[in-house]
């Protein structure tokens, strides 16, 4: 059975909230679940769905609020994100119940729309939940079996629903729901954005520029849209847990490009189903950006912000994939699918003595993710 390495009971604290969100379709019911099922605290679960709910914390009356929470130990809330001003509400909750426990579900606008950053200054912990990592796998499957279902990871990504399937057509069904139905819901009613399929073609256009750097006025031009409507975006993508930017490295050297970024899905099967791809590897051409994609997500998932993460590259053409900077510390590595040496730039080399470099490929990728 799949588990998640994350333990609610070390991370709930008296008067403050815990906050699960990510992307919709991660597991965060699921996880909320299987935690009440074997706590001993006394709990109240309820859904932001619930309209009495909905009007009740609305109100911020406190008598109304404290007669809903008194006598348990803990209040759970899933769907949250559903409550309007549920921050205020929160606040109020772990501000005047003695003891209180709270934790609470949310899709991606909880940071969209940002319900809950100032009204819980100091009284939140935030978890993010992603699609599997290859760490949580292993709670399933050796490292033979991994490798040996790489393939699929590659293709059809790892949303618990998708790993879960039995078949293709299964799989591929979900991973077409989940862009149709899913994908983009918060982003389009949190911004008010009315033309959803301009942010399909946005990502679409960038599912064929994994691993390359991108250009907002190329982009622009090729969904029909402004620069500063781009760039705002990909940010709301972003934060919707749909994509990833990765920014370029440099300390201050005249020939590092930093003015371009390059960006990754959080999911190689929603990419896939973006531009409607679902072959297996040996019927495709787009491996290398596959296996880019997959691993540089899959490190930064099990980061817990220890590393920050760059790309290099200069104005000679000369570039590294992926730059871990972590404790003062420099790693550079390259991506190769099938390749098992390579040399690192000269110019990096030079410039950055005290780094390390290493080739990544389909033969060792499992000791750089798995390496705390």
């Amino acid at each position: 059975m799949l588990k998640r390495q994350i333990s609610l009971k070390s991370n709930i604290q008296k008067n403050k909230v815990l906050i699960i969100y990510g992307a919709r379709r991660v597991g965060k019911t699921t996880l909320l679940n299987n935690f009440l099922e074997n706590t001993s605290l006394k709990y109240k679960l309820d859904n932001g769905d619930n309209i009495r709910l909905q009007e009740l914390l609305q109100s911020q009356d406190f008598n109304r609020i404290k007669d809903y929470v008194e006598g348990y130990q803990l209040i759970a809330i899933d769907e949250a994100q559903q409550i309007p001003n549920i921050g205020m509400a929160l606040k109020i909750i772990v501000d005047q119940v003695k003891d209180i426990q709270v934790i609470v579900t949310g899709s991606s606008s909880f940071d969209l729309s940002q319900q809950v950053g100032e009204p819980l200054t100091g009284r939140k912990k935030t978890l993010v939940l992603y699609p599997f990592s290859q760490s949580e796998m292993k709670t399933k499957y050796n490292n033979h079996e991994l490798r040996e279902k790489l393939d699929d990871f590659l293709v059809f990504g790892s949303y618990p629903d998708v790993v879960l399937a039995k078949t293709k057509e299964e799989k591929i069904n979900i991973l077409n729901e989940l862009v149709d139905s899913y994908l983009l819901k918060d982003v389009l009613a949190l911004d008010n954005i009315k033309f959803s399929k301009k942010l399909l073609d946005l990502l679409k256009s960038l599912a064929f520029q994994v691993g390359n750097l991108v250009s907002l006025n190329e982009l622009s031009q090729q969904v029909g849209l402004d620069v500063k409507t781009v760039d705002k975006y990909l940010d709301l993508l972003e934060k919707g847990f749909v994509i990833k930017r990765l920014g370029g490295f440099s300390r201050n050297l005249r020939n590092e490009i930093t003015n371009k970024s390059k960006y990754y899905f959080l999911d190689n099967g929603i990419r896939n189903s973006l531009i409607s791809q679902f072959n297996y590897l040996d019927k495709r051409d787009d491996i290398g950006a596959l296996f880019e994609n997959f691993v540089i997500i899959d490190k930064m998932k099990n980061n817990n912000l220890i590393s920050n993460y760059y790309f290099w590259r200069n104005y000679e053409g000369k570039e590294i994939d992926l730059i871990e900077e972590k404790e003062g510390k420099l790693s550079a590595y390259e991506f190769k699918w099938n390749k098992f040496k390579a040399e690192a730039p000269k110019n990096f080399i030079d410039n950055y003595k005290d780094s390390k470099f290493q080739v990544i490929n389909k033969n060792n990728y499992l000791d750089f993710l798995l390496v705390s």
